[in-house]
């Protein structure tokens, strides 16, 4: 292993980072009720995780140090480009910043974000009116603010994968579909008829091809 020196123990980059993207995200989606607060509240733990090993304490790093060495006898383990473990155990040369799946964690986050914000603008005007409604990305899927977090959680997945991180994600995913159930029973209730029409023609998390069938332009979920 040849060292030089450690990308790490940065915790200024690790506070910066993780308040940057937290307040981001707290921006568009906005939290206002319990279930809300747990929604946010994970996603910030996720965010927090990540940007600790990135910086901070390369947790999975020092876990693996062993077999990368002994795999990669030549790989500087702690410096930042070894950090970027997809790149590292796919065998790719040259600058994993401009790697493939490093310019797919941008389109995921790049679009992530967009899809958080639009959707929380449709959703602060169906929730004054309260009402239901299925304009924007809400006409093409029922929880565009869950599929957002998913998309933004995955693009960090691809970009700076670590133990905590991957396990993690499938317990987000479990999370948010439960929650996703949980106020879909509360909008039947609320909206009863109206909303099993918009329920049964719209799906859940992915989008049919084509153009939706749905015009309205709000609805009081998330």
């Amino acid at each position: 292993m040849n060292h030089t020196e450690s990308a790490y123990g940065l915790w200024s980059l690790v506070i910066i980072n993780s308040a940057i993207f937290i307040m981001f995200a707290f921006s568009f989606f906005k939290p206002a009720t319990a279930r809300d607060w747990r929604t946010f509240g994970a996603f910030a733990a996720f965010i927090v995780a990540l940007f600790v090993e990135m910086y901070g304490f390369p947790l999975t790093i020092y876990l693996m140090s062993g077999w990368l060495q002994t795999k990669f006898p030549n790989l500087d383990i702690l410096s930042h480009n070894s950090g970027h473990l997809w790149s590292t155990l796919l065998g790719e040369k040259g600058d994993p910043h401009f790697g493939v799946l490093h310019i797919a964690s941008y389109v995921f986050l790049g679009y992530g974000f967009y899809l958080l914000s639009t959707a929380w603008n449709v959703l602060y005007h169906a929730q004054r009116r309260q009402s239901l409604a299925t304009a924007g990305p809400y006409a093409r899927i029922r929880h565009p603010q869950y599929v957002a977090f998913v998309m933004i959680l995955l693009g960090f997945l691809l970009q700076w994968p670590t133990l905590l991180t991957l396990v993690m994600f499938p317990v987000l995913l479990l999370m948010y579909g439960r929650l996703a159930i949980t106020e879909e029973n509360e909008m039947r209730k609320q909206f009863g008829a109206e909303y099993d029409s918009y329920a049964q023609r719209t799906p859940r998390f992915i989008p049919r091809m084509g153009k939706s069938e749905s015009t309205n332009d709000s609805v009081s979920k998330r």
